[in-house]
């Protein structure tokens, strides 16, 4: 019930409750006899009729309701006294807190005044002191900076009479030095003419006046200071009367030092004049403009630049200029054209080669020009150094330039080299063709540019050195000159093609090596002024080169037919393996003298491929020898199967040769004439008949020397087989009608002259060096051994005798001496058990003398 009750009370009072309630318009809607709605929430229907009644019900209900209120708060005042009465209490206690506060808050109040009239009060009067000597120093600067401001403005107009008076005279005393001297910087710059120095001291006072009326506070300020002080703004030199009628004058000397400074600049450069170039760069340092005039003039040389490489390439310019060149001779020039032509006909392409190369000449000459022009600026920029910091010009202008105008000249000459070169390549025929047929002409106009250049820069371009400067220019025409290599290579292939077109049915031979030969060798003097260009166009030549030799060696036949000597004719494969090897041979002893005409760098890449053409045909040519050698030895071995012991028959008449040398002379006669002929190789078939004479000497020689047994009838026999040996090797030797030089197988010649005589010596003579010197120790040896009881190397070792001359060979002849000196010390051991045996004593005595010998030597 409580709750229901509280409720309709909370209920009935909502109205006055609500945030909204207003009491004259709730009086004047009950008089009005109206709903007063206080919210548009809905308050029930006991609360929209309330609002309907009359005036005397209306206040009787407020009446009641202010005393139910009254009665309410009476209980809860009685109900909850002893809170109230515990918080008034501690009301009171909170006043009497609050009241020790409020005095010390009055004593920190009384504190406060005391500082004020100590510190605020002193601060604020020594502040405005400090504001008073800041206007005070303000008002002084300005006075200062005024005096002088008119000190040097009339000392500017001095300084402009003087250059109007000197403004027609020509300055004269500048003198050129060459560059390159040690002397100091200004003997190298010349004297500086004095028209020339006037204008750098006027620019210094130009400048010197523009730091005056500019300058900045007199003293600097801390923020705090700026926030509590008024500092005054400086006072500007133009608000001054005895300023402001010098600035008209000052405004028109400036623009006549910068003009003079600008004819200056361009005269010096155009001249190569350093003392201009060094008077108009101290102007503009003491304009404060040093940089910035640097860098408009290097933009200005390379705008030029750029546009002079342009014009080169322009192709409708071009065009225009051929055309023009031809109209008065074209009778049909009034026709009517369908089109303007930008590409050349057959007839007029002369006309427009000669017209481009003639720009491209043009171009180079204005590169080189610009360079050095940049060159020698970039020496007056280091020579010159400012007066005071002793820093270079060059420092300076670095803070703008992103590099030294130098590099920036190369970089951006080369950027636009390159750029054109793909343009025009690409977009005309006519070009790509014309420059890429006359690269080397393009390349010697670059030589020219840096043989031009050179004098004045540290740039070299030759044979073993090349600056980076100059490879980056030639690299930019990379496009033509990888068409002119192309075109190279398609002509060195193109050579080998037609060399081998024939195929295993019409090899090549001679004639086809030395075309090959010859295309390798127009290649490279074609490119061989340019160190660049020959060491590309010689990694042409290695390619082309390797590809001869591994399409030959495809051809080569390598059975055993290819090495046959069975006459009397030579075999079809060796033929055509000696026509490979005649092209191979001829093609390398061409090349092969390329080292004393070319760098090392040039020598170094195609000397590989080269080498490759010695060692192929050496190839082909080895197992033949070996051939040779091998029937030439079976020949002359059966030497040892002839019976030189026999006694001569008093019947016979006088033997002819024996059987193996008639043979031997034979094999002789085919070799030369059958298969050294079918080999044109020049100089190489003396090295070859010479090391197979060689070679047959000292393999009869070895025979012959341990022939046993050997009677007078036999050594006869002996010396009519070295006869026919010798009319067999005499003409081996014969080579077109004319022998060959016997110097070169003078020893082993002598060798067998020597040993005939000794096959008659007495025993005593053999060890004689003077009878046998000519004859190798071992030969001597194994005659000793013939003619003694001891037996042979071979016969005490149990070989034969193929074996024990195939041993010797492989041997040298101190191992060959070897083995007979134990052969001796064993025969030695075996005659000491048989004490009667003493008939090779003789023969044992002259073989330790031989042994001796050979080891004295």
């Amino acid at each position: 019930m409580v709750a229901s009750s509280a409720e309709s009370s909370i209920s009935d009072y909502s109205i006055f409750a609500s945030p909204g309630f207003d009491p004259n318009e709730y009086a004047n809607s009950i008089l009005a006899g109206d709903t007063y709605p206080p919210t548009k929430q809905k308050t029930g229907a006991r609360n929209a009729e309330a609002g309907k009644e009359d005036i005397s019900v209306a206040l009787g209900k407020l009446s009641f309701g202010i005393e139910d209120v009254a009665q309410q708060l009476r209980q809860v005042v009685s109900t909850h006294h002893e809170t109230l009465l515990a918080e008034a209490s501690s009301v009171h206690q909170l006043e009497t807190s609050l009241l020790s506060v409020r005095h010390g808050l009055g004593e920190i109040n009384g504190s406060l005044e005391k500082l004020r009239l100590k510190i605020r009060i002193p601060y604020q009067n020594l502040n405005a002191h400090v504001n008073r000597l800041q206007r005070l120093q303000l008002a002084s600067d300005v006075l200062r900076r005024t005096s002088r401001f008119v000190l040097v403005a009339r000392r500017l107009e001095v300084q402009m009479a003087e250059l109007e008076k000197a403004s027609g005279v020509t300055n004269q005393s500048s003198i050129k030095v060459a560059p390159g001297t040690d002397t100091p910087i200004d003997a190298e710059i010349g004297p500086e003419g004095e028209r020339d120095r006037t204008v750098a001291k006027a620019a210094l006072s130009i400048a010197e006046l523009t730091a005056l009326s500019q300058a900045d506070f007199p003293a600097e300020a801390s923020q705090d200071d700026q926030q509590d002080a008024i500092i005054p703004k400086p006072i500007p030199l133009h608000s001054i009367n005895a300023i402001s009628s010098h600035l008209s004058a000052i405004d028109a000397a400036r623009a006549k030092i910068i003009s003079e400074m600008d004819i200056m600049m361009q005269n010096g450069l155009k001249e190569l004049n350093r003392s201009q170039l060094a008077s108009a760069l101290q102007t503009a340092h003491n304009l404060r403009v040093l940089p910035q005039l640097v860098q408009d003039v290097l933009d200005e040389v390379i705008a030029y630049v750029e546009d002079r490489i342009r014009h080169a390439f322009d192709l409708a310019k071009l065009s225009k200029e051929a055309g023009a060149k031809e109209s008065p001779a074209t009778p049909s020039s009034l026709l009517y054209k369908s089109r303007v032509r930008t590409e050349p006909t057959n007839a007029t392409a002369p006309q427009w080669a000669t017209a481009l190369w003639t720009r491209l000449e043009i171009m180079i000459e204005e590169l080189a020009s610009s360079c050095i022009q940049v060159y020698t600026l970039e020496k007056v920029l280091k020579l010159k150094k400012d007066s005071i910091t002793k820093a270079p010009f060059l420092d300076e202008a670095m803070k703008v330039l992103e590099s030294k105008p130098s590099s920036t000249f190369w970089m951006t000459t080369a950027r636009m080299l390159e750029t054109q070169t793909k343009d025009a390549a690409k977009s005309s025929p006519f070009f790509q063709q014309t420059l890429s047929n006359g690269y080397p002409r393009l390349l010697r106009l670059f030589h020219d540019f840096f043989s031009k250049v050179a004098v004045h820069t540290d740039t070299v371009y030759s044979q073993s050195q090349q600056s980076p400067e100059t490879v980056l220019i030639l690299r930019s025409t990379m496009t033509f000159e990888s068409l002119y290599l192309s075109r190279s290579a398609n002509r060195l292939n193109e050579s080998v093609g037609t060399a081998l077109s024939g195929g295993i049915r019409a090899p090549p031979s001679m004639p086809e090596g030395i075309a090959v030969a010859r295309t390798v060798i127009n290649e490279l003097d074609s490119a061989r002024f340019d160190p660049l260009l020959v060491r590309s166009v010689a990694k042409n030549v290695a390619s082309a080169l390797d590809m001869f030799v591994q399409r030959i060696d495809t051809i080569v036949v390598r059975d055993r037919t290819a090495t046959t000597l069975i006459g009397p004719n030579v075999s079809a494969q060796l033929a055509l393996n000696a026509q490979l090897v005649s092209a191979l041979y001829n093609c390398w002893a061409k090349l092969n003298k390329l080292d004393a005409e070319y760098h090392s760098s040039v020598v170094s890449v195609i000397n590989p491929s080269v080498e490759s053409l010695k060692r192929a045909y050496e190839k082909i040519v080895d197992p033949l020898f070996m051939s040779i050698r091998r029937d030439l030895s079976s020949i002359i071995a059966r030497l040892n199967r002839v019976d030189f012991g026999k006694d001569a028959d008093p019947m016979a008449g006088a033997g002819g040769a024996s059987s193996y040398m008639s043979e031997l002379a034979e094999k002789l006669s085919f070799i030369r004439s059958e298969v050294f002929g079918r080999f044109s190789v020049g100089d190489l078939m003396k090295e070859w008949v010479v090391t197979t004479v060689k070679r047959v000497i000292r393999t009869f020689i070895l025979h012959a020397s341990i022939a046993k047994p050997l009677s007078e009838t036999g050594k006869l026999q002996l010396t009519t087989d070295m006869t026919e040996l010798e009319f067999a090797l005499n003409a081996f030797m014969m080579e077109g009608g004319n022998k060959i030089k016997s110097d070169l197988i003078a020893d082993d010649y002598r060798a067998l002259r020597t040993f005939r005589p000794l096959l008659f010596l007495d025993n005593s003579s053999l060890a004689l060096p003077e009878r046998t010197g000519a004859l190798p120790s071992l030969i001597v040896l194994h005659h000793i051994l013939v003619r003694s009881p001891l037996p042979l190397p071979h016969a005490l070792h149990g070989w034969k005798v193929d074996e024990y001359v195939r041993w010797v060979d492989e041997h040298s002849e101190a191992e060959g001496l070897t083995l007979v000196e134990g052969c001796i010390a064993r025969w030695e051991k075996t005659a000491e058990l048989d004490e009667d045996d003493d008939t090779a004593e003789e023969y044992v005595t002259l073989a330790k003398t031989v042994l001796e010998r050979f080891k004295a030597s």
